[in-house]
């Protein structure tokens, strides 16, 4: 296949066969993840209201390159183009060298007609060494799991095997949700006590409905029916990654979260799952710690970055000092508060 060949196409809005065409070609690619799915762009259209373009080469009628971009305009943040916003996981999956730099240079020139500051790449590994990239900032925590669960909960480091073992013996009850009600009543009190404006509980059911057998919501209660912790699952070939989760003040003391994501990685081996993925997390937080004290390692992410109007790599991360008394303000606010005035900020944080 020669260069001539080669065609950028965009992926249009309505649901036809060349979505069909996108995903066969993400689930055939070893770098392939669910957050390049074709679901996103409707998923992030009609949550965010953001414009998502969804870039693809063709050779010889065939794909052989796919790059999600969503347009982030924010007056706070600025304009850019991320693949893939609100996602960990992104950048060009492509079976040749010719069709990665077809897509990125359609992505440079895309980023020079809408004045963005720069293009993000969330990539997993490094792709090109010698652009500005954030190398040391996040990791990801992924790790083959057994088919036999005692497998799986003996893998776990001792102190905190005893932790889930204390959840498994509480009486703690756990249900798959068909709404996100009580997904957003935890999640949303989560993220709140962290500083962090919570999305819009229709984005949760927006998921809910585009990724539809791919997504599922595990709720945990206690014996008397007290919500505890709940989580949004993703699942992706043999692959299950745990993403929105959050727990209620009760939770804690109640081994609520250690059980919940036991249980879901024991619906995850009944669905056929080898590989547990518990997602990103900034080296030295409470969720790093966490993760590790499962026995998952870091393993660091590669975010690369095209400077297009941009000086310099942008750090709107909740920990830059820039963001402090913002954080500290948001934790104080009312629950009710936070749910009403957070997806208005929320939005503009891809």
């Amino acid at each position: 296949m020669g260069a001539e060949q080669i065609q950028v196409k965009r992926l249009a809005n309505d649901v036809s066969a060349d979505h069909s065409r996108w995903d066969s070609f993400v689930h055939a690619q070893q770098a392939g993840t669910f957050y390049h799915l074709s679901p996103w762009q409707r998923v992030i259209q009609r949550s965010f209201g953001h414009v998502m373009h969804m870039l693809y080469v063709e050779q010889d009628g065939e794909i052989t390159g796919v790059l999600p971009l969503g347009y982030i305009k924010s007056k706070i943040f600025g304009r850019s183009l991320i693949s893939v916003p609100f996602c960990v996981y992104g950048g060009v999956i492509a079976t040749d060298h010719a069709s990665r730099l077809a897509l990125e240079a359609e992505a440079r020139q895309l980023a020079q007609q809408l004045n963005v500051g720069y293009v993000e790449y969330r990539n997993i590994d490094v792709v090109e060494p010698d652009r500005p990239a954030k190398r040391d900032l996040y990791v990801t925590f992924r790790k083959t799991i057994s088919v036999d669960m005692e497998e799986n909960l003996l893998a776990i480091p001792r102190k905190q095997r005893a932790v889930v073992r204390k959840g498994i013996k509480a009486g703690l009850i756990s249900e798959l949700d068909t709404s996100a009600d009580r997904l957003y009543e935890a999640y949303s009190e989560s993220v709140r006590n962290l500083g962090t404006p919570v999305f819009s509980k229709r984005y949760f059911e927006v998921l809910l409905e585009e990724f539809a057998g791919s997504v599922d919501i595990v709720s945990i209660t206690s014996a008397e029916g007290e919500l505890l912790s709940s989580v949004m699952n993703f699942y992706f070939r043999d692959e299950v990654l745990p993403y929105y989760g959050g727990g209620t003040a009760a939770a804690r003391g109640k081994y609520a979260n250690d059980f919940m994501y036991y249980d879901v990685m024991s619906r995850a081996v009944e669905r056929g799952c080898t590989v547990f993925d518990y997602g990103r997390s900034k080296e030295g937080t409470g969720s790093y710690r966490f993760k590790k004290h499962w026995g998952f390692e870091p393993e660091p992410l590669s975010y690369e970055y095209d400077l297009v109007n941009a000086t310099e790599i942008p750090n709107i991360s909740p920990a830059n000092p820039k963001y402090k008394l913002m954080v500290d303000t948001w934790q104080k606010l009312p629950l009710w508060l936070s749910r009403r005035i957070g997806p208005l900020v929320a939005k503009d944080l891809a």
